[in-house]
Parts: C-alpha cells; sequence; structure tokens
C-alpha cells in the first residue's frame, strides 16, 4: 500500500506540473532558464536594462560643428604678421559660438603658410588696396598656421587645414607681376594645364592674367602635391581639407596636353585620330545634347584622374597622421560640377540614371568613401535659403545627403560675401534662416565663408543669435 500510495503522489505531481503552463510573457525553450524568462515586471529594481517605474531620461540631441572659413589672401592684411591679431580673432569666433575653424594655408597664387621641404613659403599676395591692385607683403618668420593651432588649443577651437590643391601660381592683373611655383621654377611649365581654346590648343600660362592650374593626370604633379600634403599632415589639425581639387577654370575646355592624350589613349585602349577635335571641337564650351561614346568615356576618364589623386591623397595623409580627418571642399551644384571633372558623390550614387553623360563606370569615380568629412559650398542667394532644389541653401544640403549615400558626414553653408544679396552686407537678419537651413540639413553641421565678410559686415552679433537660437532648440 505505501508503494501504491507514494506511486499516486507522484503521478499527481506530475499532472500539476504538466498543467502549470507559464504565461505568454514565458520564452519556452529546450533548457528553462529562471533568469532570462522571468516575468518583466518581476525583475529586480537594480537590473540596469529594467529601470522600473522610473521616467525614461529624455534625449539629449548633440549639438552639430559651426565653423568659419578664414580665406589666406582675404585675411592676408590682419594675420600674416601679426599674433596678436590672429589670438584676438579667434577668441572671438569662439564667443560668437563657433566650434571650429577651416584655415587656408595654400591660396591660389600657391606658396605655403607652414613648414615644408616641397615648396617655398607664402611672402605676398596681390590685394585691392585703396584704389589699386598692390602687394601685401609677409615679413614675419612665425609659423602660421602653429600660432593657429595653438591660439586653438587655448580658446578651445578645431583648427582644419585648407589648400588650394590643383594650382600652380597666378598673374596678376594690371601689370602686378606673377606669383608661384610655375613661375619662379619650382614646377615645371609643362605641369600648367593645356585648353583648347577657339584659336587651338594653348598652355594656360600663355593666356594672360588669372590662376594658373596643374593638370591633373601629370603623374609629376600628383607626387608634388603629395609631398606638400605630406608635410601638411605632420601638424596637429583636426583635418585637411582639398579646395580646387580639380580641372582648370576653363572647364570642359581642360586638359588637353600630349600627357592627357597618352593617358586618355592607353585608358579606352586605342588611339585618338583626330585630337582634340573627336572629343570636343576648339572652343567648347558646354555639352551637345546627345554625347558620343567617346566623348562619355572623357568624361568618365577625367573624373577617374581626380578620383584617383584622391584616394593616394588620403593615403598618403593617413600614413603620417592616422586620426587627422581628411576630405574636400566642392560646390553643391553637383547637376554641372562634372564640368570641373570631378564626381564628389559615393560610388553607390548611380549617376547614369539621371544624367545622359555619365556612363556606368562613371559612378565608381565617386570619392567621398574616400574622405573622412566633407564641406560642401551651398553658395545660393539671399532669396533662396529655403527650398528643396538646387541653387537653395537648403536644397543644397538635403540633395548632397543622396548623392554621399551615408559614405561621408559633411557640412554645408553659405558664402555671405560673394553669392547674390550678399555683396553689400546688410544682411544681418537672415542669419538664423541661414543656420536653420543648414545646420538641420546637414549631417555634421555648417560652416560660413567667410570671416573677412563677417568682420567687413559686422555679422559677429547676428551669427552668435542665429547659433543661440539653434542651440536652444536641442
Amino acid at each position: 500500500m505505501k508503494i501504491l500510495r507514494n506511486i499516486f503522489l507522484l503521478l499527481s505531481l506530475a499532472v500539476f506540473i504538466a498543467c502549470d503552463k507559464p504565461d505568454d510573457n514565458y520564452i519556452w525553450n529546450d533548457g528553462w532558464n529562471e533568469e532570462e524568462n522571468q516575468n518583466p515586471e518581476e525583475k529586480p529594481d537594480d537590473d540596469p536594462d529594467n529601470p522600473g517605474t522610473e521616467d525614461p531620461k529624455p534625449e539629449v540631441k548633440e549639438a552639430k560643428a559651426r565653423l568659419v572659413w578664414i580665406d589666406a589672401a582675404a585675411n592676408f592684411k590682419d594675420y600674416a604678421n601679426s599674433r596678436k591679431k590672429i589670438a584676438d580673432d579667434m577668441a572671438r569666433i569662439k564667443e560668437t559660438g563657433f566650434t571650429g575653424v577651416i584655415v587656408e594655408v595654400r591660396p591660389t597664387t600657391a606658396g605655403l603658410l607652414f613648414k615644408s621641404d616641397v615648396e617655398g613659403a607664402l611672402t605676398q599676395v596681390d590685394a585691392w588696396v585703396t584704389g589699386a591692385y598692390k602687394w601685401l607683403k609677409r615679413t614675419e618668420s612665425f609659423d602660421y598656421l602653429q600660432e593657429f593651432i595653438n591660439v586653438g588649443k587655448e580658446v578651445g577651437l578645431d583648427v582644419y587645414a585648407a589648400i588650394n590643391t590643383m594650382v600652380g601660381g597666378k598673374e596678376c592683373p594690371y601689370g602686378l607681376g606673377s606669383s608661384g611655383p610655375l613661375f619662379d621654377g619650382t614646377a615645371r611649365k609643362e605641369w600648367a594645364t593645356v585648353i583648347n581654346t577657339a584659336d587651338g590648343l594653348v598652355s594656360c600660362m600663355d593666356l594672360g592674367a588669372g590662376t594658373k592650374f596643374l593638370n591633373p593626370a601629370n603623374d609629376e604633379v600628383v607626387d608634388y602635391l603629395l609631398g606638400i600634403l605630406e608635410d601638411l599632415a605632420a601638424y596637429d589639425v583636426a583635418g585637411i581639407i582639398l579646395d580646387r581639387c580639380r580641372y582648370d577654370d576653363y572647364e570642359l575646355q581642360s586638359d588637353f596636353s600630349d600627357v592627357s592624350r597618352q593617358k586618355f589613349e592607353e585608358y579606352i585602349g586605342k588611339t585618338v585620330t583626330n585630337w582634340p577635335d573627336d572629343i570636343f571641337a576648339p572652343g567648347t564650351e558646354s555639352l551637345p545634347n546627345i554625347l558620343s561614346p567617346l566623348q562619355k568615356s572623357w568624361m568618365e576618364f577625367r573624373a577617374k584622374n581626380i578620383h584617383d589623386f584622391m584616394e593616394k591623397a588620403s593615403a598618403r595623409v593617413h600614413s603620417v597622421n592616422p586620426d587627422v580627418r581628411f576630405g574636400a571642399y566642392v560646390g553643391a551644384w553637383y547637376t554641372s560640377y562634372y564640368y570641373s571633372g570631378v564626381n564628389w558623390a559615393s560610388p553607390n550614387y548611380n549617376a547614369k540614371s539621371v544624367y545622359n553623360w555619365a556612363t556606368s563606370e562613371y559612378c565608381s569615380y565617386g570619392y567621398a568613401d574616400h574622405c573622412d568629412i566633407m564641406i560642401i559650398g551651398a553658395y545660393a542667394s539671399t532669396k533662396s535659403i529655403y527650398g528643396s532644389s538646387e541653387w537653395t541653401m537648403e536644397g543644397f544640403c538635403k540633395r548632397a545627403k543622396n548623392i554621399f549615400a551615408g559614405d561621408v558626414p559633411y557640412i554645408g553653408g553659405p558664402d555671405i560675401g560673394n553669392s547674390t544679396g550678399f555683396e553689400n552686407g546688410g544682411q544681418g537678419s537672415l542669419m538664423p534662416k541661414i543656420v536653420d537651413a543648414c545646420i538641420n540639413n546637414s549631417t555634421e553641421g555648417m560652416f560660413f565663408f567667410d570671416l573677412c565678410h563677417i568682420k567687413m559686415y559686422d555679422y559677429w552679433s547676428d551669427i552668435k543669435k542665429a547659433f543661440d537660437q539653434y542651440l536652444e532648440t536641442l
């Protein structure tokens, strides 16, 4: 009887366990885990994954970067010979609410405002002074870039260094003279671009006053510029930004040198019988409605040259300083920027689906994935702040998100001195709208071009007010 009674008790217990099924908050599995399958409402109060009945903490948005560009030539008279003016203005930049500066250290005349064994120091720039063009001279020998870095650390500003890249000097107007490595013998004149003018192929060196560009397809040019970037990367800067990393201002007419012909023929695997006519007739300034296969290959080839340089430049910079942020400034008008031989998009952006001049391979030469940051010029007029299309500040910044396809963070901003409506100042009341349109539609922040315009038109308090309003929304 005792044995039967024990069997009866065991059977009853089994039935009880089988019927006592946990509710839907439990998870059935092959191995029951008491700790993992507790009812969430019964978890202990000290469980970091279950704060209990306390209200969740509100999400805190991180403020985005706010940078100002400091053009080398435009600000030369203030900073070239004065540590004090650098310190004074950097303090005011910080007080205004900026988080950093982009200091240009190689202007369009070329010549450097940092130490390098490759190219000489910048000692003069041309400027319009009291009704005439004159040379502004640099007599001081202190390290210009290092001074900005030192003061930046003191006041709490990030310092980015920018260079004008594919330039080799300048023939200044009004008979002032020339400056730069293409003129002083540092660079070979064969490095200069050859322009397909209406009168035939002409070196840019023979086309009068203006900035003289280097040929991106020339291997010697590439090596020269990489050497400059290697020296720049030795500085403790937050980032290095390449401006004018593109073809000559003559756009579609550049570059038709013998070097470019040789490289192009190697690229397509055949000879171009009539050079340059089989690509573009002399003097061509715009694309035909329907492009030939050879013309499309030419557009692709130019974009490849800039892409390949950017890839090499990024690698060279990061080989010296792995932590520095490498990137470029580009005009945000992507629909026509191909005129400059540049595809600043992500390689995942399918330009061919939108533009008839783009090949399938053109997309491969988008260089955004080789950059850590991009600066885009949202250079619209005072009457075109908001909108969704190009040539509005908001539209420029919004459209860039799709073009970059998540490959790189970017900062957009206005030109508040040269764009239509800004030329004569008096636009301080627009600053809150400008900041709102640019900073909230760019992934990392915004910038203003240029500091000289902020000072000239006394926009300090207007920009501070705009930044304060932005910060209040966080």
